[in-house]
């Protein structure tokens, strides 16, 4: 079985340099006991290495992009070879005037080919951090600089990020941030054609119906009315090319050394979840990111039977959905229990407000 995006999409540089995905909300819908087997989109690594705090005896790491595993095997020298203030400088979430010798010192035992892409990169490393350097942040950068100063002050965007209650929040909302030209820049910025040029493959929207503008617009407001954005890394980022006091969950300080530790566990294997699935192993948790998505219905329902094949009796199916519905299909609906109470704790806790829907669907023993 081959993947039907990678004829579509163009996987050739580096789309998104950090994850947009809650490693918080997956960890806790995973949830697997020590020792497991776990399996994991790449993307840009940090979810895959924030599954390691699960204590799992190994993660298959796949991804048809080799410059998402290469954003992977960067931050695992990173690890290896940096202190934590090292590597959230080198990253982009702090201020840094060192970001090329962190950058030297993190590649110092990496592969030739590794060291050649980012070595490639080292301007854009230096200037943005390596966490700011995907066409996604490229997109979000444009948004902050050229867009975003014509619809608010600086000091408007950061009140954003002041503590407020619920009442205060949907009072800023309605009074200070939802005026005639916040509405008119998010119907032309993030539309469909826009985010398809400047920020995702136009690939990722063909199985899409709806506004792409209209759900941004609904999730942002998801993100400042129901979710606290004081405690919010990828919304701080957004309005600030940087992290604030909060950082994704492997970014973080307390995690740092036990990601370190377990880093040999790893099994990155450049090529698709299908290829996975073809080698007879069994997997006791997926994060499948959103993948479905890029999938007609036909080829997800597929690619949905064969993961089923792959998985060991209780296995749980992680997944997010922005704008195309995906839940396991009708026909196999008796082979899994969708895990409805952990997907209600997971959407109000999750803080990459993007998604419309999380999913966790676990396999029938």
């Amino acid at each position: 079985m081959t993947s039907q995006i990678a004829s579509k999409a163009d996987f050739d540089d580096i789309r998104y340099a950090q994850l947009w995905e809650d490693a918080d909300v997956l960890t806790g819908a995973l949830a697997t006991d020590p020792g497991a087997l776990l399996v994991s989109i790449c993307s840009a690594g940090d979810n895959a290495l924030a599954m390691l705090a699960l204590d799992p005896e190994r993660i298959v790491v796949v991804d048809l992009s080799q410059a998402q595993i290469e954003c992977l095997n960067m931050r695992i020298g990173a690890y290896r070879n940096l202190d934590h203030q090292g590597f959230i400088e080198l990253m982009g979430s702090r201020p840094s005037a060192r970001r090329s010798e962190l950058l030297a010192t993190a590649l110092k035992d990496a592969g030739e080919q590794t060291g050649a892409f980012w070595k490639a990169r080292e301007g854009d490393v230096v200037d943005y951090g390596a966490g700011g350097c995907g066409k996604f942040e490229r997109y979000f950068r444009l948004f902050k600089n050229n867009v975003l100063p014509w619809v608010h002050s600086r000091a408007t965007v950061d009140a954003i990020f002041e503590p407020r209650d619920r009442a205060g929040r949907e009072e800023f909302l309605d009074k200070r941030w939802n005026g005639w030209r916040w509405k008119l820049m998010v119907s032309l910025f993030f539309s469909r054609f826009a985010m398809g040029w400047l920020g995702r493959d136009k690939a990722f929207f063909d199985h899409v119906d709806g506004s792409v503008a209209a759900h941004v617009q609904r999730r942002i407001r998801h993100a400042v009315l129901d979710c606290d954005p004081s405690v919010n890394p990828y919304l701080f980022w957004i309005m600030n090319a940087a992290h604030g006091e909060h950082l994704p969950m492997a970014w973080r300080e307390e995690h740092y050394e036990t990601i370190r530790d377990r880093l040999d566990r790893l099994d990155i294997r450049h090529g698709s979840l299908e290829a996975f699935m073809a080698t007879g192993e069994k997997a006791d948790g997926f994060n499948l990111s959103d993948i479905f998505e890029y999938m007609s219905p036909d080829v997800y329902a597929e690619v949905y039977c064969s993961l089923l094949g792959a998985s060991n009796p209780g296995a749980r199916l992680v997944y997010w959905n922005m704008m195309a519905p995906r839940r396991v299909p009708e026909v196999l609906a008796d082979r899994v229990v969708t895990r409805t109470e952990i997907e209600k704790v997971g959407k109000a806790a999750d803080k990459a407000f993007f998604y419309s829907d999380f999913v966790v669907e676990e396999v029938v023993g």
